[in-house]
């Protein structure tokens, strides 16, 4: 699909060798901006591990990739460990630095809306950092999230007080049954 009238973006699952790539793009996020509440960067083994923690529990992470260069990252994994919410999975969108606003993280979303209702989850939640995160806050909106709340002064970075937007999209059937047992 095109992004932009030069480039073309392939959406493809991750692999362990895109970690660097993946590492470095979350590095940019976390030292330049809030939407990620860590405040100092996960070093590459880190970032491996994660890689491995949600590919090992089944769920599926993505990198965009353009000219041989990861463009922006997502996955899912689980909204929270208890087993009721089994059917709710969360979602993690990075696109690099540059990229932001050409389609990149459309893209990403689009898969993680068809891998997430492919193995049955029947609700998507974001955990957006920072509620003067229009561009992530947009990307939800136009892939039919909602907004359902904001935890004001949620976390403390950059010494300043930083919101989490709550933002949620049913899936598949959504909650009007019930799963299959």
């Amino acid at each position: 699909m095109n992004v932009s009238a030069t480039k073309t973006v392939t959406v493809r699952l991750a692999t362990s060798a895109d970690m660097p790539a993946v590492q470095r793009i979350y590095a940019h996020h976390v030292l330049h901006g809030l939407g990620s509440f860590e405040e100092t960067p996960p070093d590459l083994a880190e970032m491996a591990r994660r890689f491995e923690t949600v590919t090992g529990a089944g769920f599926p992470y993505f990198v965009a990739e353009a000219d041989g260069a990861v463009q922006g990252y997502a996955y899912i994994g689980p909204y929270r460990p208890r087993p009721a919410y089994r059917y709710t999975v969360e979602n993690s969108v990075y696109v690099a630095p540059g990229e932001v606003g050409r389609g990149v993280g459309s893209q990403l979303m689009e898969r993680l809306i068809q891998a997430a209702t492919a193995r049955g989850a029947r609700l998507m939640v974001a955990v957006i950092g920072d509620s003067a995160n229009t561009a992530s806050i947009a990307l939800h909106t136009r892939h039919g999230f909602q907004p359902v709340g904001t935890i004001r002064g949620a976390g403390f970075k950059a010494g300043q007080w930083v919101d989490c937007v709550l933002m949620q999209r049913p899936l598949g059937q959504g909650t009007s049954t019930p799963p299959p047992s």
